[in-house]
């Protein structure tokens, strides 16, 4: 119970610091969402620092592991979790699966955003 209790509070911070990276104004009128890319990719890279520290100090204790990467990671974006879980496969010589879940996940994931919104507006207004 308490492995939920410190991911809830790790996720909210990273929910949070999400939210005010969404707040910082930058010019209109770019149809590349650049605040979401950078969000992604700063997750990215931070997960990965995690990821590389913990495996590299087996005495981390894997609460605080817990709290960076599911909690504060995982509350800033998900994407950084689908990355750290791809370069896992791909490192573990699992090259194939690695390239499946890339394409399902980004094509399943669209789709479902699709499938979402069809779904709303055909039922439920």
């Amino acid at each position: 119970m308490i492995e939920c209790i410190i991911v809830g509070i790790g996720g909210f911070i990273g929910a949070v610091c999400r939210y005010l990276i969404g707040l910082i104004p930058l010019k209109e009128g770019s149809i590349f969402p650049i605040k979401t890319f950078i969000i992604n990719v700063l997750g990215c890279f931070i997960i990965g620092i995690i990821a590389a520290f913990a495996t590299k100090n087996n005495s981390f204790n894997p609460r605080i592991v817990l709290f960076l990467k599911v909690g504060i990671c995982g509350g800033f974006t998900t994407f950084s979790s689908f990355a750290l879980e791809t370069s896992d496969l791909w490192k573990g010589g699992n090259t194939g699966i690695s390239l499946l879940y890339i394409i399902l996940s980004i094509t399943v994931g669209v789709i479902n955003v699709f499938a979402g919104q069809k779904f709303y507006f055909t039922f439920a207004t």
